[in-house]
């Protein structure tokens, strides 16, 4: 099988284990993969939600100098305004809660940033219309 179309997105991070802890907690994603970069000595992880062929590479960096801070984050939809309200109980609990949640409405939908132990940011969102409008969109 081959690839076609977009796989995936790569983030420095600076403790792999810190990181997988965050996206398990707050994104479900698990380990699919697990390398040792022998020329580098560093650790790369791809991690998923196993709900699409996508996938997020950790690669564990010396430093991280660049990180997606808002505007610019890794999107999740989650079940229920429940789950999202739960998760950023956590997040604020654990200090991690940059924003919300929020009720923005259609298609947009409940949302919240969080930061992850690097300060890349993630969103969890309730009824955003991305699978709705991706497939009523009209592509010829």
């Amino acid at each position: 099988m081959i690839d076609v179309g977009l796989t995936h997105i790569a983030l420095p991070v600076s403790d792999m284990e810190r990181s997988l802890a965050f996206y398990g907690e707050f994104a479900a994603m698990r380990v699919v993969h697990r390398r040792h970069d022998e020329v580098s000595g560093l650790d790369v992880v791809w991690i998923s939600d196993g709900s699409r062929p996508f996938v997020v590479v950790l690669i564990e960096s010396t430093e991280v100098t660049v990180t997606l801070r808002p505007i610019a984050h890794l999107g999740v939809g989650c079940e229920s305004r429940e789950r999202v309200d739960e998760l950023c109980a956590r997040a604020r609990a654990e200090g991690v809660l940059i924003q919300g949640p929020t009720d923005s409405g259609p298609p947009v939908g409940y949302w919240a940033l969080l930061s992850d132990p690097d300060g890349h940011t993630l969103e969890l969102a309730y009824g955003q219309e991305v699978a709705l409008t991706v497939t009523s969109a009209d592509t010829s």
